[in-house]
């Protein structure tokens, strides 16, 4: 869980000595998850890091604009990289075209996190294919594309061709291949080790299932309250903390439900602080997911490393998160979330929490950092 405030400070460096690779990182949205990624990467790799970032707001004017400003500053800058990193919220191919004769020989890679063309738009936005094209033009001028996931890679080949094909005539469907020849997983680097820190006992008390999600439509909220006041209504015995962001002005979805459970619901909103957010993944016995869209599922894989059994749908990159002699107890069928829940609360089964923090584990950035140098590296050497 990070901040959602922009940072202010747009230019910063790590040097390691020990690693002769200079990485120039663009990042226009430098709050969030993106920031997360970006400061767990820049502490974790053995290069030099040179960052050129923007606050993380007007996502849309980001996605346009950035790269001219991101330019502007890379021509005003002394900077030599060897390798050019990206996110998904930069246009690569505006970038390398007003850098081109500083950056015309310098390899560069595009890693995406999430992709405008499969990312659900609401009623508000109807910007259609726009966005989307820009992660095209971007994955295309790459020498490297680099996705958190591999459900996250397939979708995006997959829907590459629905959105050319929207197009009138010169749809340039032979580019996907040539995008999927140099397309590969380099899954996220989470910094799971700060949650150590605040590592609380579990209560003696009745099952604590959380929910850790924003509170907008592409998680599909009202698929787990109805499954929890479904629970309440049949007698059984636990307890639920709602966490998680709400943007709205209003989500009476969410009230209604804080009315219906009274003291089964023992925290209902977002806290600010880490140290009580990662408490409550500690305290917690189940973390559930019901989401539509979710190219990782960060807030997931943190709450399994704390310790929680997770209830996931069987979608998304969320069985590549479990080990596959656990999916049968922990992933559920279609919106069969109900009976998922009612398995657990009345014979729950015997799960190895040792493997599932392992199966997590493996996302420290104390073990990604070596994995993301070796990936510069190859690309270098290509």
């Amino acid at each position: 869980m990070t901040s959602n405030q922009p940072n202010k400070a747009p230019h910063s460096r790590q040097r390691a000595a020990a690693y002769d690779l200079n990485v120039l990182l663009l990042e226009p949205y430098y709050t969030g998850s993106h920031k997360a990624w970006t400061d767990g990467l820049m502490a974790a790799s053995q290069a030099t890091i040179d960052l050129l970032a923007l606050p993380g707001q007007f996502w849309k004017w980001r996605m346009q604009g950035g790269a001219v400003t991101l330019a502007r500053q890379f021509e005003e800058g002394d900077y030599q990289p060897d390798l050019i990193l990206a996110s998904d919220m930069m246009d690569l191919s505006t970038f390398r075209a007003l850098t081109r004769q500083k950056t015309a020989q310098t390899p560069s890679a595009i890693y995406f996190h999430e992709n405008q063309l499969t990312y659900p738009q609401n009623r508000r936005q109807g910007h259609g294919w726009r966005y989307g094209f820009i992660n095209y033009v971007s994955a295309l001028a790459a020498d490297a594309v680099f996705f958190n996931s591999q459900f996250h890679l397939d979708v995006f080949l997959d829907e590459l061709p629905r959105m050319l094909k929207h197009f009138a005539d010169y749809n340039e469907l032979a580019t996907i291949e040539a995008i999927r020849a140099k397309s590969s997983v380099l899954p996220l680097g989470l910094d799971l080790q700060r949650f150590d820190a605040h590592r609380t006992t579990r209560s003696d008390g009745p099952p604590l299932i959380l929910w850790n999600h924003r509170w907008e439509p592409d998680k599909n909220p009202q698929l787990f309250l109805d499954a929890i006041q479904a629970l309440a209504q049949e007698g059984h015995d636990f307890q639920v903390a709602i966490l998680g962001e709400n943007i709205r002005q209003t989500a009476p979805e969410f009230d209604h439900t804080r009315q219906l459970l009274g003291d089964k619901l023992v925290q209902f909103g977002y806290v600010e602080s880490f140290a009580e957010y990662a408490r409550w993944l500690w305290q917690a016995d189940y973390v559930v997911s019901t989401s539509n869209q979710d190219f990782f599922g960060i807030a997931i894989a943190e709450a399994i490393y704390c310790g929680c059994i997770p209830i996931l749908p069987d979608r998304l990159n969320y069985p590549h998160l479990i080990p596959d002699a656990m999916r049968a107890d922990c992933l559920y069928q279609d919106d069969r979330l109900l009976g998922q829940l009612r398995y657990h609360l009345t014979q729950p089964p015997q799960l190895d929490q040792n493997a599932l923090r392992k199966q997590i584990a493996q996302y420290d950035w104390a073990m990604m950092g070596p994995i993301y140098d070796a990936a510069f590296s190859r690309l270098l050497e290509q």
